[in-house]
């Protein structure tokens, strides 16, 4: 256990003390007066967080004077902790002081009742010269600080590197960068990296974007022409004293490269600023090699118009053949200091804005950005010759582009850059809502600007299969040639489990049509091979979702609930239906969370749900089904749900319908005394497949829909029910669980939080009801164990045939 979890546990300075003594490894110790003692550290102990770095040091002095005064021998550190924070200083920091003659400190009659007036004059003489860790997040920077000091004699600084890059960032701009007078926060990773880049004198890096400077003994940035100085001085020399500068020679052009992760993530997402791991940038080059062939580095020109600070190129062997640009200048001062493909021509270039004109055509003399050798290739690759009349060399895009979306998680500014880029605005007409995606607006301009190019771009894989992204695959005129998917997790920054798709296609100017199936070999995070991937482009037509007949809204005014029994406004009901059908969305991916069924309206704001009737009852426990059964992964993150291909078994259909009866997102209830705008309202729940005998209700259930409903069905073959085997023992199962739940009554809490005021309760509250029974230990507890295990059989029977009739492929 880490030491800030048994420090969360201590309720007792005793406590404190023993997680340290633990944490520390201390083996010759004692406890006296002085809290922990030990030949090279007196500690200082609370517990809580409530006293004062200053005033745990100013008790530890005390004891230092009265030991010099006495001619003891005095430790070389001295050391505070609590809870959550703890500090340690030379003590040699505090002899002057001691000794000064003319400093006479009124110490109080013993450590723990120093005076006001001590505190004062020893926090204002240390305030600069100890350390300070916060337990929750520095640990171990803390722990191997004391175990390093103890064992070499010195305060030995926490070093600067790739591990704890982010980590030292937002503390440096915790304690230096809001002290800055004047600088935006945009700016603060600039003049970290100038900061740390610098030995306190001399800079590693010659041409970085800021430059720390001093004046009148006192730091000072340089940026864009400007100077910018510090409101307090004091937050700089403390955090100096925790951290070594400059870091290693071997992590310093790294450092650089990692930009990105010091970018606030909106922003990131909008500009596309994801490092591309150096293990996943291999992958990509062997696939390029063995697809391009091997002399394609000599045989393309190579542009990445996002390149970042290009790490994406840096396993690149031929940098002339290659131009990179970038939406940020800052991004090509720190290529140039770091001397990334120097050789390369690199610029800033807004590809999304930049030479476009109002109607939506590219000209490069609007900015003059281009540099004219590019511009000369791109024209000799569209001509398929060059000025000599020979075969011109042909342009691979290598890119890893931005991944915002309008209306995703980035904030509003943001949102509205994304939609509105002037690429977006004036040239993606025939797009649909492609348009809302910044990598598609990339391939867009590419299309127009280079139609024979070969593209090979990491992304995610919306742009193959998503239903939004049809109008962009007609437009798009592409052949694929070869890719592979990684996992989400080997980008940093990046949140969610989905497959990044490494992918080459090579482009045309018209007339080709995009590939209904590609295949993609698949890499985990750490960028081995684990297996192969088929993605399908296929017609919405064809999508699960517009399988089920969908009934017509009425005029009857029902509750909408947001949750079984949870009141949420109200909404329209629909001619002789049993309940609300909650479908949103097509894919794997959102199936689980947007999947449900109501005993009334579910709540206004999602699109994708339809009324269930006694008509279209059987589609609606197949649907609901499919899109459960089978778990999320990131690998099939991205599959579309797809109409049956042949006739379903009627073994299949009753399975379906008891596996959505007994699911957890079968949501339906029966409820009086539902309030919403000082109405009453009742819901019914038709989804009871029991007779009140069959579970001993006391009263009349208000429906018998699904039993009777059940006895229309067909039996299988060589069978007396409509019903397999393991569906009849989750049935069974179930049925001895409502028992149970009508031979008790539950305590009043319970029944107003289940609404428990009919007989016709549903599977949600009878659930419910019964764990919380079995938690309140006033009744007999009710194993779930053989439902569980009945149900897991009957899903693991239906898992592979969710694959046999091609609901998925």
């Amino acid at each position: 256990m880490s030491l800030f979890s048994e420090l969360q546990k201590a309720s007792s300075e005793e406590d404190v003390k023993d997680a340290y003594i633990k944490a520390l490894h201390l083996k010759s110790y004692q406890k006296n007066l002085i809290d922990i003692q030990t030949k090279e550290v007196w500690f200082e102990a609370k517990v809580g967080c409530k006293v004062s770095t200053y005033a745990m040091f100013t008790q530890l002095c005390f004891y230092v004077a009265q030991a010099l005064k006495e001619g003891e021998e005095i430790p070389p550190f001295l050391c505070v902790i609590d809870s959550v924070k703890a500090a340690i200083m030379e003590t040699q920091t505090v002899y002057s002081l001691l000794n000064d003659k003319s400093v006479k400190i009124k110490w109080g009659k013993s450590a723990s009742d120093v005076t006001q007036e001590a505190l004062e004059v020893v926090s204002q003489y240390i305030g600069t010269h100890f350390v300070s860790f916060r337990i929750e997040t520095q640990e171990k920077e803390f722990i191997d600080t004391v175990q390093k000091a103890i064992a070499t004699g010195e305060i030995i600084r926490t070093q600067i590197t790739p591990d704890n890059l982010k980590q030292v960032f937002d503390r440096w701009v915790e304690m230096i960068g809001r002290e800055i007078k004047g600088i935006e926060p945009e700016n603060y990773c600039l003049l970290f990296f100038a900061d740390i880049m610098s030995d306190g004198t001399v800079s590693t890096h010659e041409n970085l974007p800021a430059e720390l400077l001093h004046r009148n003994n006192r730091p000072t940035f340089l940026l864009d022409g400007k100077l910018y100085e510090l409101g307090n001085y004091d937050g700089y020399r403390k955090f100096w004293a925790i951290y070594n500068r400059p870091p290693e020679a071997e992590y310093r052009n790294y450092l650089l490269e990692r930009r990105d992760s010091l970018i606030p993530t909106d922003e990131r997402s909008f500009k596309g600023a994801y490092f591309t791991p150096l293990h996943v940038v291999e992958k990509a080059y062997e696939l390029l090699n063995r697809t391009l062939g091997k002399n394609w580095q000599r045989d393309y020109i190579v542009w990445d118009m996002c390149c970042g600070v290009g790490n994406l190129e840096t396993k690149h062997s031929n940098h002339r053949n290659i131009f990179m640009s970038t939406l940020d200048q800052a991004d090509v001062d720190v290529m140039k200091a770091a001397k990334t493909c120097r050789a390369a021509t690199r610029f800033q270039y807004d590809y999304l804005n930049d030479d476009i004109t109002d109607d939506g055509k590219i000209d490069y003399s609007l900015t003059e950005k281009i540099p004219q050798n590019l511009r000369t290739a791109i024209a000799e690759a569209k001509a398929g010759k060059d000025a000599a009349g020979k075969p011109a060399k042909k342009i691979l895009v290598l890119i890893n582009p931005p991944y915002a979306e309008s209306g995703e998680g980035i904030n509003k500014g943001n949102k509205e850059k994304v939609a509105k880029t002037k690429f977006a605005r004036t040239a993606m007409k025939e797009y649909g809502k492609a348009t809302n995606e910044l990598f598609t607006q990339f391939i867009a301009r590419i299309a127009e600007e280079i139609p024979n190019a070969t593209i090979a771009m990491f992304s995610t894989l919306k742009y193959v299969n998503a239903t939004n992204f049809q109008d962009f695959r007609k437009k798009w005129n592409v052949s694929f040639l070869d890719g592979f998917i990684v996992h989400s997790k080997a980008f940093d920054g990046i949140n969610g489990n989905f497959p990044i798709g490494f992918l080459i296609w090579k482009t045309y100017k018209e007339n080709k049509e995009f590939p209904v199936e590609i295949s993609c070999e698949v890499l985990d995070k750490d960028a081995k091979p684990i297996g192969q991937k088929s993605f399908y482009n296929l017609s919405s037509e064809n999508f699960l979702s517009k399988w089920i007949k969908r009934a017509s809204v009425n005029e009857e005014e029902v509750i909408a609930l947001k949750n079984a029994v949870t009141e949420a406004g109200t909404g329209k009901w629909s001619d002789n239906a049993i309940a609300h059908f909650l479908c949103d969305s097509n894919d794997l991916q959102n199936a689980g969370q947007a999947t449900a069924i109501f005993s009334s309206t579910v709540k206004i704001g999602h699109k994708g749900t339809c009324f269930v009737t006694p008509e279209n009852l059987w589609q609606v426990a197949i649907v609901f089904s499919v899109r459960q059964l089978i778990p999320h992964t990131w690998i099939n993150h991205n599959d579309q749900f797809l109409k049956p291909t042949s006739e379903l078994s009627d073994e299949f259909k009753s399975d379906c319908l008891v596996w959505m009866l007994f699911n957890g997102k079968n949501l339906t209830a029966g409820a009086d005394n539902l309030v919403w705008d000082n109405r009453e309202w009742s819901i019914t729940n038709h989804f009871i497949p029991y007779t009140e005998d069959e579970v001993n209700a006391p009263d009349r259930f208000e429906s018998d829909f699904m039993v009777r409903y059940i006895e229309k069905l067909p039996h299988l073959s060589g069978t007396d029910s409509p019903f397999s085997f393991e569906a009849r023992a989750v049935l069974e199962e179930g049925k001895k669980l409502w028992r149970a739940y009508f031979s008790a009554t539950d305590e009043r809490t319970v029944r107003d939080k289940y609404k428990l005021n009919r007989s016709d309760a549903g599977w949600y509250q009878i659930r419910g009801a019964l764990k919380s029974r079995s938690e309140s230990g006033d009744f007999p507890p009710v194993s779930f164990t053989a439902f569980e295990t009945a149900y897991r059989t009957l899903t693991e029977k239906l898992r592979p045939l969710v694959y046999k009739y091609s609901f998925l492929r």
